[in-house]
């Protein structure tokens, strides 16, 4: 993807569904999402293992998730990424799968890409929106 494509589709997006954020303010995933609330997003955590993240209700799936959700930022480990991504396209109103920095899979690249959606991988999305838009 372009950069020009993603700006564009990061000033749109309202929603960010983080999927395997964490309550341990060390790790990465929580750091980006406290990041992504503080520029302005909706962040919606998911993980089957909290009730809740930062005062908003945790959420198991992607798909368990009502509404839009513009983005779904993963933080889950590769051999995961071919279930997120079934996850996703069965919520059934995702724009784009953002696989972060060091993960990578083809069979999930091609489930988004077949369900016509948008699809990133082994990028970090804080270090692209501060590029593109800090």
């Amino acid at each position: 993807m372009d950069d020009q494509r993603l700006k564009q589709l990061l000033s749109e997006a309202k929603t960010i569904a983080v999927v395997g954020v964490s309550d341990n303010p060390n790790k990465t995933a929580n750091q980006i999402a406290e990041y992504l609330l503080r520029v302005g997003y909706t962040v919606i955590p998911v993980n089957p293992m909290l009730e809740e993240w930062n005062g908003r209700k945790a959420y198991p799936s992607v798909e368990s998730i009502p509404g839009r959700i513009d983005i779904v930022d993963v933080f889950r480990r590769s051999e995961f990424l071919a279930g997120v991504a079934e996850d996703a396209v069965r919520h059934g109103d995702v724009g784009l799968v953002f696989n972060q920095l060091g993960l990578s899979s083809a069979e999930a690249e091609q489930i988004v890409r077949d369900a016509g959606l948008d699809y990133i991988e082994n990028r970090c999305l804080y270090v692209e929106h501060a590029r593109l838009l800090g």
